[in-house]
């Protein structure tokens, strides 16, 4: 988010003169802008005037600069120092109706030697110093105010950026949020049920327990310190899987086989975590489990057609409800699932589950290819 610059307060005492940081201030178009416009002048008033053309030339560019130096040396006085009343344009405006007739007269009273008599006196003079002071004053304030309509409409643009960037940044930090708080939920919802796995083991007194509790120490020595991986990848994530079918095939041997086919290629790409997992977990919890047979859960990552990520978990358990007629299983992890993928892809992320036959339940989540580079 962009910090407002300090207040300007003015120089400091013991500063140098603001005359190089205002000439800094002056822009190649600026300058060119003027000399333009005094040399148009020039061409237009000298069949007005007796002096030669580099003579009335000379007029007008020093008229030109000091209108351009008293337009921006407006702009650069501090804002506490301007009465409440009087709005930074309107000073601007008033220091070229100011400068345009001063300036005006110290060309003149250069030209007449310093004699204000003489200035008044000559009918021609007082003419000349007219049609350079008038031309001076309205092209000075048709520039000037085309300069202020350039200048606001440059901050609005700027300020309607500055806007959509906090507004991107903050929109990027809630989703952060957002997916922090789904991922806190997610992480006990799996822990608690693998916990309550050990201790039905224990309980019932199954020699398998010790091994089963040992499977879980070295899974979560494994995998914790990934659950908030910066940058948590694909790979990580079937690394995750496999153990925790590993820890499941211990509780129960006889009725749960698995495999993993995945492109190996696919590993470093980058991937929420415990999404695969909360999938994995739902084919076991309630697809295998409750079966008298059991099943197998097959796990695949490839990609897609359309160059995209499809990753897929296949169980051959009980299938779903008979009311769900394909409908996803209510439940914590599916939820969070499915909120987690459309913070971050949109709708361009999907999350099918679907019947198989003649038993069992597909589960798929795609990612579009600009997901998975």
């Amino acid at each position: 988010m962009t910090v407002p610059p300090p207040p300007d307060t003015g120089p400091a005492p013991g500063a140098p003169p603001p005359w190089p940081s205002l000439l800094g201030q002056l822009t190649l178009r600026s300058v060119a802008m003027a000399v333009a416009m005094a040399v148009v002048v020039a061409a237009l008033l000298n069949p007005l005037f007796m002096p030669p053309f580099p003579v009335v030339l000379g007029r007008t560019l020093f008229l030109a600069m000091v209108l351009l130096l008293a337009f921006h040396a407006a702009g650069r006085l501090p804002v506490h120092r301007l009465p409440a009343w009087m709005p930074r344009w309107l000073l601007q405006l008033a220091a070229i109706v100011l400068a345009a007739p001063l300036a005006t007269a110290c060309i003149y009273l250069l030209y007449v030697g310093g004699n204000v008599l003489v200035l008044f006196d000559n009918p021609g003079v007082v003419a000349g110093f007219s049609w350079i002071a008038g031309t001076g004053l309205v092209l000075g304030l048709v520039l000037a105010l085309g300069a202020m309509y350039r200048e606001r409409d440059a901050q609005a643009r700027s300020q309607a950026l500055q806007f959509a960037l906090e507004r991107e940044t903050l929109e990027r930090q809630a989703a952060d949020a957002r997916l922090a708080l789904l991922q806190s939920q997610i992480e006990p919802h799996f822990l608690f049920n693998t916990l309550a796995n050990v201790q039905a083991l224990v309980e019932s007194g199954s020699p398998r327990a010790a091994p089963v509790l040992q499977t879980l120490i070295d899974y979560l020595r494994a995998t914790i310190p990934r659950f908030h991986d910066a940058r948590p990848t694909l790979g990580d994530e079937l690394a995750r899987v496999q153990a925790y079918l590993a820890l499941m095939q211990m509780r129960m041997p006889d009725r749960l086989q698995w495999r993993v086919e995945a492109d190996p290629s696919l590993a470093p790409l980058r991937f929420p975590p415990m999404a695969l997992l909360t999938l994995v977990e739902n084919a076991v919890r309630h697809g295998i489990d409750p079966g008298e047979d059991g099943g197998e859960v097959l796990v695949q990552a490839q990609r897609d057609a359309a160059g995209g990520l499809c990753l897929a978990v296949r169980d051959t358990g009980v299938g779903l409800p008979a009311e769900g007629s394909g409908a996803a299983p209510a439940g914590t992890g599916l939820a969070n699932l499915r909120a987690r993928l459309q913070a971050m892809y949109g709708d361009a992320a999907r999350l099918h589950l679907a019947a198989r036959q003649p038993q069992g339940v597909d589960a798929e989540i795609h990612l579009p290819a600009e997901a998975a580079p």
